[in-house]
């Protein structure tokens, strides 16, 4: 699979955006938005998926004012370290620059019709308010925290949104992700999964402590249905693709 690294300017600096590209060369494109650990395995991991459906996959360094291309490990030492950089991160800058990489990717030569931002975590949090501030296509957000604070901002977004969660989350408690299904309810261009049993980042393969691998496949299953549905990649992936071990 060809990957390389693209450079991003904004007006404070330039940061990098980490590109995958699909069996083509061309395809649709997604912007793929960290969480706390960084462009690391997992999130290489996710890109290297999207990249094999047919998808033009560009992950940014969302941390690159703080500490450029901060990869942390996924044990207790790393985990204390990605959280401070997560409490520390300024948002609204954030999804600025996020705007800047989906734009950049947009511009490339590679680059199909459609576009989507798929996030976890803190990049759940970034595609959801990106979606609420300017028009970007297809969104999958994995477990913003952010998302339950800002219901009120789901009537900005009109294209397609899937809002993914954990029920048994303690980061987000199972009644603020009520409050996002109360939002969601009626309105026809956003589903939500919730699964259940699952805590937070219960799709990251790469940290223990959080990985669930049931609630990982369905909900990859989900996003995989929800983005060929709304974008139509140019390849010959199904609507149901062969189960990874590791999705």
């Amino acid at each position: 699979m060809e990957a390389r690294t693209e450079t991003v300017t904004v007006t404070d600096g330039s940061f990098d955006l980490h590109l995958w590209l699909p069996p083509s060369g061309r395809g649709p494109v997604v912007l793929l938005v960290q969480e706390i650990f960084g462009v690391g395995p997992y999130i290489r991991k996710v890109a290297e998926n999207l990249a094999a459906l047919g998808y033009v996959v560009g992950a940014p360094d969302m941390f690159w004012r703080m500490r450029p291309n901060w990869v942390a490990e996924h044990d207790e030492a790393g985990t204390a370290r990605s959280m401070e950089m997560g409490g520390a991160f300024d948002m609204p800058q954030g999804v600025a620059d996020a705007a800047m990489a989906l734009a950049h990717l947009r511009k490339l030569p590679e680059a199909a019709e459609g576009s989507a931002v798929v996030g976890f975590c803190l990049g759940g949090s970034i595609g959801y308010l990106l979606a609420a501030t300017m028009e970007v296509g297809t969104v999958v957000s994995f477990y913003g925290s952010a998302v339950p604070e800002a219901t009120g901002m789901m009537e900005k977004i009109t294209g397609p949104l899937l809002l993914v969660f954990g029920g048994s989350d303690p980061f987000i408690p199972r009644e603020q992700v009520a409050a996002v299904e109360e939002a969601a309810a009626g309105r026809p261009n956003v589903e939500m999964y919730v699964a259940e049993q699952a805590g937070h980042a219960f799709h990251n393969h790469e940290a223990p402590r959080f990985h669930d691998p049931v609630a990982a496949e369905a909900a990859w299953a989900r996003t995989v249905a929800f983005l060929g549905r709304h974008l139509n990649p140019d390849s010959s992936w199904t609507s149901t693709p062969e189960p990874d071990a590791r999705p």
